[in-house]
């Protein structure tokens, strides 16, 4: 196993009429983001979220999770931290 870092698409989320009927999906995969929210909600952990959808890795995950956290605070500071 590597330790680099993937590198992060940018943007992370990309929403398209032609894919997944527009729903927000992690850049890059057809994997919605609503997705991770639905494991976590249900008690699932990430990485077994990480291990149904292997197209996502686990820092494009994370800094998913970090835009939401701004999102909510208003803290686009969250954002950069993930």
């Amino acid at each position: 196993m590597s330790n680099e870092r993937a590198a992060l698409p940018d943007p992370l989320i990309t929403c398209s009429p032609k894919r997944l009927s527009g729903a927000p999906v992690f850049a890059a995969t057809r994997v919605p983001v609503q997705t991770l929210f639905d494991y976590l909600a249900a008690g699932e952990t990430l990485a077994e979220f990480l291990r149904q959808f292997p197209d996502v890795s686990r820092e494009h995950a994370i800094a998913v999770l970090g835009l939401a956290a701004a999102r909510v605070s208003g803290s686009e500071e969250a954002a950069h931290a993930a």
